[in-house]
């Protein structure tokens, strides 16, 4: 009997001591896995959320929202508001280091339709959660306003940012629109000048100059395209909007438009409407995207719109 109550004895202490190192082997079983709110069963408190964000335009909604001290990672060419140029940088925009995504263990990552391939299904496989914002249309860019402040608790600053953006558009349409019972002016957006680049209607940039009461004249054409110079002079444009501080074209755009001269008989290059527009304002989807429809409108109609 005491042999038995001695074996028991020893059994008992060997699986006391051995229980902490299968504690540890099974921490160490997944080291794939960040450390964030999420990994547990517990939702996150929103409040202090940790967020990356995969576009410029998306790291401009989130600082609208007045969530930029929750952001832990931008891309490289997240430059606005100059803030966003101080956070940590997690790749490009097509080029996402995922290593560097999990090393800043976000709560929250706010992707793009770019990275619905492979850059957010790997996102997800390691216990993140992500949400995609693709805007094709201003009101789709409304909503996803409106989608990222549901996603981390502001939806009040998001639907009070949202309806500001729409008083601005709602104030821009009532000037035009008493003016559109005449010919609307011809518009060219430049995009890049060699080789020739600009937009076709899909596009946020071609909505803004409809809605400023233009007429793209590249309408018929679909998306960002190419085009050449005797399919510029044949369309003639009465103004021209070039693009400014696209990359590292800075103002090379508009300094072609001005001094290219085949384009010397164009009604924008007589009549001196030739104007350079901050690309951002007009084709980056976020919250600027009512000041860039605002400048584009004074360009068109300047007696209206300038005091």
């Amino acid at each position: 009997m005491k042999r038995f109550w001695l074996k028991t004895l020893v059994a008992v202490v060997l699986i006391l001591a051995l229980a902490p190192l299968g504690a540890c082997d099974d921490n160490d079983a997944d080291t794939t896995t960040p450390k964030n709110n999420l990994a547990t069963d517990e939702a996150p408190d929103k409040s202090s959320l940790r967020i990356v964000s995969l576009a410029p335009s998306n790291t401009e909604v989130i600082f609208a929202l007045g969530l930029g001290d929750n952001l832990v990672g931008v891309t490289e060419y997240c430059d606005y508001p100059p803030e966003a140029e101080e956070k940590a940088k997690i790749g490009g925009f097509s080029t996402v280091d995922m290593e560097k995504v999990i090393e800043v263990a976000p709560d929250l990552v706010v992707a793009t339709s770019m990275h619905e391939e492979s850059v957010t299904p790997e996102l997800e496989r390691r216990g993140l959660k992500v949400i995609t914002l693709a805007p094709e249309t201003l009101t789709e860019v409304l909503d996803g306003i409106i989608e990222v402040g549901a996603a981390t608790g502001k939806e009040g600053v998001a639907s009070e940012l949202v309806a500001q953006m729409q008083e601005k558009i709602n104030a821009v349409i009532e000037k035009v629109e008493p003016l559109l019972e005449g010919d609307k002016p011809g518009v060219m957006y430049v995009t890049w000048h060699d080789p020739i680049w600009t937009v076709g209607n899909s596009t946020l940039t071609h909505e803004l100059i409809e809605i400023a009461g233009g007429e793209n004249v590249f309408a018929d054409g679909d998306g960002n395209m190419e085009t050449d110079l005797e399919t510029v002079v044949w369309r003639n444009p009465q103004v021209i909007l070039a693009s400014i501080g696209h990359g590292s074209a800075e103002d090379s755009p508009v300094t072609w438009a001005n001094t290219e001269g085949r384009l010397s008989g164009l009604d924008a290059l007589k009549d001196g409407r030739v104007y350079g527009i901050d690309a951002n304002l007009v084709t980056r989807p976020g919250p600027r995207l009512v000041e860039g429809l605002q400048i584009v409108a004074e360009y068109l109609y300047p007696s209206v719109f300038v005091e």
